[in-house]
C-alpha cells in the first residue's frame, strides 16, 4: 500500500457527503447501546480496520480521527470514501458474512468504538431503530460500490462465454465488481503483466489483496467470497427451501422469523427470474418501482437477519425420504436433512425452435436482460422475443442502451399477456422500439456472431430479415423440476401438483402441499399458480403456516 492515502501528516480530506442515508451518524442513545456490547480503543495511523478479501470480525464507529475507504484490489489504489467522527464503517458484508470488497484504513489516528460483528447482527434483529439505520446505510453503500465499479476484478473477453457467466453471477448476486475487457480496455494488458497472468488463462478474477482465480466455477467464486453458509453436516433443519426466488425467499423469511431452523438454496443466485427484471413497477409498496435484483437482495438479507442460511450456488439433485426426514442432495455435496421442504424452483424460459439458435447461444443469445448483457450488446440493434411482462421490461430497459429494439410477438395483440403500463410505455417510444406482432423468429444468420434474424408473419407468411446483433428470449415457461425425478406428483407439463389438484392422491393435503406430506410447492413451479411476484411471495408465506399445521397434524393423538 502506498503512503499517500493514509499519510498522517496530510491535512484532513473533505468528508464524503451523506448520500441518500448511506453515511448517517448514530444518536447518543444508539452509541450507548452499542457501547454495552463493545469497547472504545485508540487507533493508529495506517491501521487497517477492514481489509478487502477478509471477513469483518468487528463493527466500527469512528469516534475521532479520520478513516478512508480504498479500492485497491488490482494495485490501482484510489480513495472512494472519507469518513469523520460519528460515522460507522463497513458495508453489507459485515452483516452477510461475505468478505470485504474494499479496505478501510485509519488516515488520522483517534478513537473507535469496536463491537464484535456477531453482536451487531443480534442487535440489528433486537433493536428495530438501530437496525433500520444500519440496514438502510449498508444497502445504499453496496449499491454505490456496484455503481462505481469497486470490488473484485473480472478480466476477460466480452465475447467469452465463461467471462459472461462470471459477470452474470456477480451481477445477479450483487457482488461489487469491475469488468476489464481484454478486447477494448487499453490497460488490460498491463494489468495482466502486473499480475503475471497470460491472456490465455482468462477469464480471471482478482480479489482481496492480489488473490487470483483462473476461470473459476461459480461455486469456487462463491466459496472464495463467502457467499455459502452451509449448516453442520449432521444437523437436521426444520425447513429447507429449494429455490431463492420471491416465493422461496418469502418462505425463508417467515420460517426463520417463526423460529424454524431454515436453509434456502439456489443453483444460481437469489431472486430467481424476478432478479433479472430491470424494474418491477407494479409490486405493492414500491410506487417508483424497484429492480428485481435489489428486491431479492433485501429479501435475502431479511431472511439472514432472522437466522436463515442462504446457500448460493447449490444445485438440488434429488429429494430423498426416510422414515423421519427428507434429504436434499446437492451438487456441492452439502446434503441437507430436513423435517419440511418448500419447493420454489420456479420456471425457466423455453428454447424456441429457431434455426441456428444453438450456434449463437454462447455469443449473441441471452435469456436475461441486466446491465451485464446490456453492456455486452451495446451499441448494436437488438431483438427481444416474447409477449409477456419480462419481454416488455427487457425491451424498455434495452432501449436505453441500443439504437433500435425489435420486440417480436407471436400474438396479434401486445396487451394480451403484458401489463397495460408496460404496453403504454412501449407504444410511447416508437423511435426506439418497433413492435412486430403476429411474427415468429425462424432463423439466425451470421458467422461467429449474430448479424441478422429472419422472421415470418404468421398471418401473411411474409418473410423478413432484420439486422440485429443480439437476441433476447423470453418465451414460455418450463418448470425446473427434472431434478425431482418423479418424487412428487406433477401435471403433464412438469409443474408440481398440490392440494385439490392431487385428486385424492393425498386426501388431507393442505392447499400448497404435494402428495408427499410436509413437502410444499410455491410460485411458478406449482401447477395453476398465477405467475406473479406478489402471488409467489404470498404462497411462500402461506406455506410456512402449512408447515406448522402439518407438524401439529403429525403429532400422535
Amino acid at each position: 500500500m502506498s503512503d499517500s492515502p493514509t499519510d498522517p501528516d496530510q491535512t484532513l480530506l473533505p468528508e464524503t457527503p451523506d448520500l441518500d442515508g448511506a453515511y448517517p451518524r448514530l444518536s447518543e442513545e444508539q452509541l450507548r447501546l452499542l457501547e454495552q456490547h463493545g469497547h472504545r480503543r485508540a487507533t493508529t495511523a495506517r491501521e487497517v480496520l477492514l481489509r478487502a478479501g477478509e471477513r469483518a470480525e468487528h463493527f466500527y464507529v469512528l469516534l475521532s480521527g479520520q478513516a478512508v475507504v480504498l479500492d485497491d484490489i488490482d494495485g490501482d489504489q484510489r480513495i472512494i470514501r472519507v469518513h469523520g467522527p460519528g460515522r460507522f464503517l463497513g458495508e453489507l458484508s459485515v452483516l452477510t458474512r461475505q468478505v470485504e470488497f474494499v479496505t478501510t484504513v485509519i488516515r488520522v489516528p483517534g478513537e473507535v468504538l469496536e463491537v464484535p460483528a456477531r453482536e451487531l447482527r443480534e442487535l440489528v434483529l433486537r433493536d428495530p431503530s438501530l437496525g433500520d439505520v444500519i440496514l438502510r446505510a449498508y444497502f445504499a453503500r453496496r449499491g454505490l460500490l456496484i455503481e462505481q465499479g469497486a470490488g473484485i476484478r473480472i478480466i476477460g473477453s466480452r465475447f467469452s462465454p465463461d467471462t459472461l457467466r462470471l459477470r452474470s453471477f456477480a451481477a445477479r448476486n450483487r457482488i461489487p465488481h469491475r469488468f476489464i475487457d481484454l478486447e477494448s480496455d487499453a490497460g488490460a494488458d498491463s494489468v495482466l503483466r502486473q499480475l503475471n497472468v497470460d491472456s490465455n488463462e482468462a477469464p480471471i478474477v482478482v480479489w482481496g489483496h492480489g488473490q487470483i482465480l483462473r476461470n473459476p466455477s461459480n461455486l469456487e467464486l462463491a466459496q472464495a467470497l463467502g457467499l455459502r453458509r452451509v449448516p453442520p453436516k449432521r444437523q437436521v433443519v426444520d425447513l429447507a427451501v429449494v429455490g431463492a426466488g420471491p416465493g422461496g425467499l418469502a418462505a425463508a423469511v417467515y420460517g426463520a422469523s417463526d423460529g424454524l431452523r431454515t436453509v434456502v438454496i439456489d443453483a444460481n443466485a437469489t431472486g430467481g427470474q424476478a432478479a433479472r427484471s430491470w424494474r418491477i413497477e407494479n409490486y405493492l409498496g414500491f410506487p417508483t418501482g424497484i429492480s428485481g435484483a435489489e428486491l431479492a437482495e433485501r429479501a435475502a438479507l431479511q431472511a439472514t437477519k432472522f437466522g436463515a442460511r442462504v446457500i448460493v450456488p447449490a444445485e438440488a439433485l434429488a429429494l430423498d425420504h426416510d422414515v423421519d426426514h427428507y434429504t436434499i442432495r446437492t451438487n456441492g455435496g452439502d446434503d441437507i436433512r430436513t423435517s419440511a421442504v418448500v419447493l420454489a424452483t420456479g420456471a425457466s424460459y423455453r428454447r424456441p425452435p429457431i434455426l441456428g439458435l444453438e450456434k449463437f447461444e454462447m455469443t449473441s443469445v441471452y435469456y436475461a436482460a441486466t446491465h451485464v448483457e446490456a453492456r455486452t450488446c451495446a451499441p448494436g440493434p437488438i431483438a427481444v422475443l416474447g409477449g409477456g411482462n419480462s419481454a416488455g421490461q427487457a425491451a424498455l430497459f434495452l432501449a436505453n442502451h441500443a439504437p433500435r429494439v425489435y420486440l417480436i410477438v407471436r400474438g396479434p395483440d401486445l396487451g394480451r399477456d403484458m401489463s397495460r403500463y408496460l404496453v403504454d410505455q412501449i407504444l410511447a417510444c416508437p423511435s426506439k422500439i418497433e413492435v412486430l406482432t403476429c411474427t415468429e423468429a425462424r432463423e439466425l444468420v451470421g458467422e461467429k456472431y449474430l448479424d441478422a434474424i429472419i422472421v415470418q408473419n404468421n398471418r401473411t407468411g411474409e418473410m423478413r430479415q432484420i439486422e440485429v446483433h443480439s437476441l433476447f428470449i423470453f418465451v414460455g415457461a418450463q418448470p425446473c423440476t427434472k431434478w425431482l425425478n418423479g418424487s412428487v406428483a406433477m401435471d403433464k407439463h412438469g409443474f408440481i401438483l398440490t392440494g385439490p389438484a392431487l385428486n385424492g392422491a393425498h386426501n388431507d393435503a393442505f392447499f400448497l402441499e404435494t402428495d408427499q406430506p410436509g413437502v410444499f410447492a410455491v410460485g411458478d413451479v406449482r401447477s395453476g399458480s398465477v405467475k406473479r411476484v406478489a402471488s409467489a411471495v404470498g404462497e411462500g408465506a402461506m406455506a410456512v403456516r402449512f408447515v406448522h399445521e402439518r407438524s401439529v397434524a403429525s403429532l400422535p393423538t
